[in-house]
């Protein structure tokens, strides 16, 4: 929150050098009335003294941005009119829910009026409320709007706030997970922001400098129609976004633009086409399921419509990937839960086709959710199956070493986990050091992995192993280095481009949680990696759980992680 002094990050507004960015041509108009006025800058505290909130004040300006009525902002933005005796400029929005059908025809984008309303601080933002006696004072140009390029500094967005603003550069959709909620989205400068923690050099400073929100000229929850969206009723991360023009404002904590003009958008990131066939390959998937729960009402579907959306989303996605293993986590730690998804599989498989879950031999853990594996019987042989005892697991780790049918392949191993997330953190302990809280608990569970590992690669004489699941930590982060020092391969490193190294999108930044972590003799044998972007780069609202008249039978949003597919060659066959 902004404090009722002069904010040091706006003493450049003293500077009369500056004059000529903010200087803005108006045509002659009407005087307004002579009477005892005080100026925008002085109620946003760029001059001494600050006007403090509750205080009485007349002033004038050029409305610069009309978003009136209740399903807007209910209010309009006043730019002060910059002259020779005061070396600058602002901006300030005013408050008027219900101005008056008179009032209304005065609160134009041009038009320069004088008003008397009250000071008041309201989510961070220096405004005017119930305006009264709104004179229209004659016409004038609507301000012209001055260029904002990113990245900018909290010094540079400062003393654009209220003012009218063009970011012609293009930028990129980053995150819309507040696209129903609030009717925003997050947006950047020179490509998608990725976590700071996914690899060496980037910065979490530098992120918030490229990041800016593109707002709906209105605050109210849910907006309907849902905005800015495309013609498959979706706005994906990665599309582009040009000609940005309108009202920078500050509230609830974060810079934004309130359009005053359509922006346009160029679906430069579309969703992508099922993986290509394997084509004889043994074929590998990793994906997260996002609580696939038959238990109704606990973390997944909450009653039998929405467990249906789920099944049949997850089900156009697991059969376009065509895996002969898959590798699932967050899937109820119940025995019913996997079988129905199992079942569902098989009853429309191609025809030959039969999918089993492996049994974990010694138990699944005592978590509400666990890993899984699901192969094809009809093209492998499981010849041993071991979890993990270590106790610092909640969630096992699955093993299981698979035997082609065809005659002379060579076995691999997977490795199903699913390392404790970062959320939930204590008050004490184990709390967010910069990699999110819990971390300690991850690291031990790499070093309970790494030993489990060892020991049925020696007792099954094989080392052909991928590590396949969700490590929750990020690429640059302390369990990831640690599984690698091992002498573990990370596939997506190693074959994905780094600009599409993701596989979930977080507050606006994306990367990749979920791996495929292969042994040295393993990682010979790989000939193709790709994560299938069909979920992160969605809106939330697509979910099963989402708005029910945007609901399709397609495998978009069938999850919030994006499935990761790793192709092996047999080098006997091959």
């Amino acid at each position: 929150m902004r404090v009722a002094t002069i904010n040091p990050v706006k003493a450049w507004l003293f500077k009369p050098a500056l004059l000529a960015l903010f200087l803005v041509a108006f045509a002659a108009g009407a005087d307004c009335p002579s009477v005892d006025t005080t100026s925008i800058p002085a109620i946003k505290g760029y001059t001494a003294p600050r006007i403090p909130a509750g205080e009485e004040v007349t002033v004038e300006g050029i409305v610069s941005g009309s978003f009136l009525g209740g399903d807007r902002l209910g209010g309009f933005y006043l730019q002060a009119r910059p002259s020779a005796e005061e070396d600058l400029t602002a901006g300030i929005f005013v408050y008027a829910p219900q101005p008056g059908k008179n009032a209304r025809t005065k609160l134009v984008p041009g038009n320069h009026i004088q008003l008397t309303g009250r000071v008041k601080e309201y989510k961070g933002q220096i405004q005017l409320i119930r305006p009264k006696s709104i004179l229209h004072c004659g016409e004038a140009k609507i301000p012209t709007s001055t260029v904002l390029h990113l990245p900018a500094d909290e010094e540079r967005l400062a003393r654009l706030e209220g003012l009218r603003v063009r970011l012609a550069q293009p930028l990129t959709v980053s995150g819309n997970g507040d696209l129903l909620r609030y009717g925003s989205l997050d947006l950047s400068q020179g490509g998608r922001l990725f976590r700071p923690t996914q690899a060496p050099g980037i910065e979490g400073r530098k992120n918030a400098s490229r990041r800016i929100l593109l707002d709906d000229g209105s605050y109210r929850a849910r907006p309907q129609p849902i905005p800015y969206l495309d013609a498959d009723g979706t706005r994906r991360a990665g599309s582009r976004v040009d000609n940005i023009e309108g009202i920078l404002a500050y509230a609830f904590g974060e810079y934004r633009v309130h359009p005053t003009e359509a922006p346009t958008f160029q679906a430069t990131n579309p969703r992508p086409e099922t993986p290509q066939a394997p084509n004889g390959r043994w074929r590998v998937a990793v994906f997260n399921v996002e609580n696939y729960f038959t238990t109704l009402g606990s973390r997944g579907a909450d009653n039998r419509r929405e467990h249906k959306r789920q099944t049949g989303k997850l089900l156009e996605a697991i059969r376009a990937l065509e895996a002969d293993v898959l590798a699932l986590a967050e899937i109820e730690n119940r025995e019913q839960s996997l079988q129905t998804l199992v079942t569902q599989l098989n009853r429309n498989a191609p025809p030959g086709a039969r999918y089993h879950a492996v049994e974990p031999p010694r138990g699944s853990g005592h978590d509400a959710i666990r890993s899984a594996l699901v192969y094809r019987a009809d093209r492998l042989v499981v010849d041993r199956a071991r979890s993990s005892l270590a106790p610092v697991h909640s969630r096992p780790p699955l093993a299981a070493l698979f035997k082609p049918r065809r005659k002379g392949a060579r076995p691999f191993g997977v490795i199903a986990i699913h390392f404790k997330s970062k959320s939930g953190c204590p008050k004490a302990g184990d709390v967010d050091r910069g990699q999110g809280c819990w971390n300690l608990r991850r690291m031990a569970q790499a070093e309970a992995l790494i030993a489990f590992a060892r020991t049925i690669s020696r007792e099954t004489g094989v080392d052909e192993w991928l590590v396949a699941g969700d490590v929750n930590a990020y690429g640059d982060e302390a369990p990831v280095r640690r599984l690698k020092k091992d002498g573990l391969t990370d596939l997506v490193a190693a074959h994905v481009p780094q600009d599409q190294r993701y596989t979930y999108v977080y507050r606006g930044e994306s990367g990749y949680l979920d791996y495929a972590l292969a042994t040295s003799k393993l990682a010979r044998r790989v000939r193709g990696v790709r994560i299938w972007h069909i979920n992160a780069d969605e809106p939330p609202f697509l979910a099963y759980d989402g708005e029910p008249d945007l609901l399709t039978d397609t495998p978009y949003r069938s999850s919030d992680h994006d499935p990761l597919v790793v192709d092996l060659a047999d080098p006997q066959i091959d």
